[in-house]
């Protein structure tokens, strides 16, 4: 009981699988042809809807008649079919292709975002190298002047004495102090310029970032951007052959679940007889089923059929009788028989004498 309820469920699996893809594919084929030829939208609407429908009428139409069909219609209608897919192809592929710019385009965006960010950045980075090497110099000149004042001194020859006298120079200390404090004041000033852009650099750092994660851009073209790093392969190349891949997928596969649907239903559809044996074979020629066999095959069954139907009498051939058997040769074997007890002997030559006797009396028992 389960395995029948298995055998009849199963058809409309493959049916309502077969219609469920043919559906999807319609749907983004006539998606995708509406866009392409976006000044009559509705009119390729109904257009490629009608022919969608016709596509799996006639996938069905090759399949159940594909024996009676004319030899020049078959051939135009298979190669109707194909055009069909290929059309169906077209648009899924502008439909998909349309998304993906879609999305291509909202990265593109983004990524012009970022290079404003990181020209910005570059700038500054630019400014504080600039900054970072006067504010080295800067500070070796201070240590410099430090270094002046502290060993400002003088010596010269007392002319009275004549003893060498080491002193300070006012005038020197004036002047390195005036320097030292210039420096000073120019070091304060460029400190607080870095730390200024270094702030600026980090607030632009941020932004990049927030820019680049904060989309969800970078969940759908994440994977192919990893592709394209790992192939080495543009991202518009890797997302043509996904593409490709999948219009050579789809719609073949509808129109081949739809052959499908049609020979498991033929199948469902086949009359079953029990044989000698107790077991199910097929019915050799339904009446039913006529339609898909040429028309030499009909006759054929037809004039078997006229010739038995005709016949009113069948010869029987009568077997010849079978010879009778020597039971004096049969008693003397037995008789000459080794290996075997006298008392098995008595037994086998009686049965030997029963059968005689059932001859003699014209009643013959086969076994």
């Amino acid at each position: 009981m389960l395995k029948k309820i298995q055998e009849r469920i199963f058809p409309f699996l493959i049916a309502v699988s077969a219609l469920s893809v043919s559906a999807s594919a319609a749907f983004y084929s006539i998606s995708g042809l509406s866009k392409l030829f976006a000044g009559a939208a509705f009119a390729v609407i109904v257009m490629t809807s009608s022919l969608e429908i016709a596509k799996l009428v006639i996938a069905s139409l090759l399949y159940q008649y594909r024996k009676s069909l004319p030899i020049f219609l078959k051939l135009y209608l298979s190669v109707a079919c194909i055009i069909l897919i290929l059309i169906t192809s077209m648009g899924i592929y502008g439909f998909l292709s349309s998304a993906y710019q879609e999305t291509a385009n909202k990265a593109g965006t983004i990524d012009a975002q970022v290079a404003l960010v990181e020209t910005k950045r570059d700038n500054i980075r630019e400014q504080l190298t600039i900054y970072n090497e006067e504010k080295t110099s800067i500070n070796t000149a201070v240590g410099d002047l430090r270094n002046g004042l502290s060993n400002n001194t003088i010596q010269y020859k007392d002319r009275e004495t004549g003893e060498i006298i080491t002193t300070t120079s006012s005038s020197t200390r004036r002047a390195l102090e005036k320097q030292l404090d210039k420096a000073i004041e120019r070091q304060t000033e460029i400190n607080g310029k870095v730390d200024g852009l270094n702030e600026q650099l980090f607030n632009y750092e941020t932004e990049i970032v927030e820019i680049s994660t904060n989309n969800d851009l970078a969940g759908e073209l994440g994977p192919l951007k990893y592709l394209s790093g790992l192939t080495g392969v543009p991202m518009d190349k890797i997302i043509n052959y996904l593409l490709l891949t999948i219009i050579f997928v789809f719609d073949p596969l509808a129109i081949a679940l739809v052959i499908a649907a049609n020979f498991a239903f033929e199948q469902l559809g086949n009359k079953y007889k029990k044989n000698l044996y107790g077991e199910n074979v097929p019915l050799a020629t339904p009446f039913k089923r006529y339609e898909y066999m040429d028309e030499k095959e009909v006759d054929v069954i037809l004039e078997d059929k006229e010739e038995v139907e005709e016949t009113e009498e069948v010869e029987i051939a009568e077997t010849p009788p079978l010879p009778k058997p020597n039971y004096d040769i049969e008693k003397d074997k037995i008789k000459n028989m080794s290996g075997i007890s006298g008392w098995r002997k008595s037994k086998m030559l009686a049965e030997v004498e029963k059968k005689k006797k059932n001859d003699n009396n014209d009643l013959r028992i086969d076994y």
